[in-house]
């Protein structure tokens, strides 16, 4: 199956350019320049119609809430909001009930996503069982599943078990995604044993200039540490909406949208965490950030005058490349996750149009800058904000024995 993709503006993290792109049995095949001939056949065409076409974004931090609190969110809802975001990849963190703390946990969330078939999910295991303060998973086993590993939601207080996940990362070659609090000091701690017994460290969600610091020197350094931004901590600053970390001072975040437009903050992550109103109204903290992220982001990024391009750096190619994916770049023998998004399309935050189960964010009402129209995962386009029925899952293919066990 051959798709052509026509008329789109070419954005990654190589910069911007007019062009082509041929998509065959999910992946991209060639990528032609402005004016090209077009000698192949195919099957099929998209007019982009002078939209900019994106690779797909992939989120390193959210929580899908599936298994155990699926009265917030579960993996169909999530998923619609997410391939509704732009997202073609989702890091899903361990905090669910029961804990994701197994290999076979692991494994049950993503075979139920991909029954969904809309985004892959990158699911996260736990590195402590049942988040408790000292024992560790069992590593060897949870590599064979994922190479994302975190307490997030809380904090990894233990040195010693924060120092075993490190070395531990360095021998199973994970990444160890860490929800830091109080955050700069906790953050200077978790640099000092990263030095002491090494390991590849990211670091969740910062939101103060302090931190940013310390992780700008750890890098100095030739420490393997990276981290990320979320959408809320870059668009607003000083709001007494309850997130975690919170909203910090303008000086903490002005230092944040200077950290993306010099490379020193590494990805965009949406910590998208959906809430019902009850939960919501009794404390818990969280934003839903799926529908609304692209264009908070590119609202911020544009005003400070940062390319879309590193957009596109922060919000794929580099999630990719941490994350051990080859993905990212609309690039030859790339998978074909795309999204086709207008930059220059003001539109305005309903929460109530929301495809995820909850509504939980402050900016209802807001204007924002940059607004997905088609999201493609694997060449097929599972997102149509244009089309009657939106949303169009890849069903998942049967194995003969599973299509066995049905016939009996």
């Amino acid at each position: 199956m051959k798709t052509l993709i026509t008329n789109a503006v070419l954005t990654d993290a190589g910069g911007t350019r007019d062009g082509k792109v041929l998509i065959r049995d999910g992946r991209i095949e060639k990528v032609y320049k402005p004016g090209s001939r077009i000698r192949a056949k195919y099957d099929s065409e998209i007019d982009a119609g002078g939209l900019t076409l994106m690779p797909g974004f992939i989120d390193t931090h959210s929580h899908l809430r599936d298994p155990g609190l699926t009265y917030k969110e579960d993996l169909t809802t999530g998923l619609r909001a997410a391939v509704k975001g732009g997202f073609t990849t989702v890091t899903a963190m361990a905090n669910t009930k029961p804990v994701t703390d197994t290999a076979e946990k692991v494994a049950d969330i993503k075979a139920r996503a991909k029954e969904v078939g809309l985004a892959d999910v990158n699911q996260v295991c736990a590195l402590t069982k049942d988040f408790g303060s000292r024992e560790c998973v069992d590593f060897p086993s949870v590599v064979a599943e994922t190479r994302s590993i975190s307490n997030d939601g809380h904090n990894v207080d233990d040195a010693e078990a924060m120092a075993e996940g490190l070395r531990a990362s360095q021998e199973y070659d994970f990444i160890l995604m860490c929800h830091e609090e109080p955050e700069t000091e906790t953050v200077v701690r978790d640099i000092g044993l990263l030095r002491e017994n090494g390991g590849h460290l990211h670091i969740c969600h910062i939101s103060k200039k302090a931190t940013l610091d310390a992780i700008a020197e750890a890098k100095k350094e030739g420490l393997d540490i990276t981290c990320e931004v979320t959408p809320h901590h870059l668009y607003a600053s000083g709001l007494e909406y309850r997130v975690h970390p919170p909203f910090r001072t303008w000086n903490d975040r002005r230092a944040l949208i200077a950290g993306c437009a010099a490379g020193t903050i590494d990805t965009l992550g949406t910590d998208h965490a959906p809430h019902s109103e009850e939960d919501k109204a009794a404390g818990s903290p969280g934003i839903n950030n799926y529908e609304t992220a692209f264009g908070m982001y590119h609202t911020v990024f544009s005003k400070a005058g940062i390319p879309l391009s590193r957009l596109s750096e922060m919000a794929s190619a580099k999630p990719a490349q941490r994350l051990g994916m080859k993905a990212g770049l609309i690039k030859e023998g790339y998978p074909a996750d795309l999204v086709l998004v207008d930059p220059s399309e003001e539109w305005q935050i309903r929460p109530k149009a929301f495809v995820s189960k909850s509504h939980n964010t402050p900016f209802g009402g807001d204007w924002i800058l940059g607004r997905v129209h088609k999201t493609i995962k694997s060449g097929q386009v599972v997102y149509d904000a244009d089309a009657e029925e939106p949303f169009n899952p890849i069903k998942a293919e049967k194995s003969e024995e599973t299509e066995q066990e049905t016939q009996a």
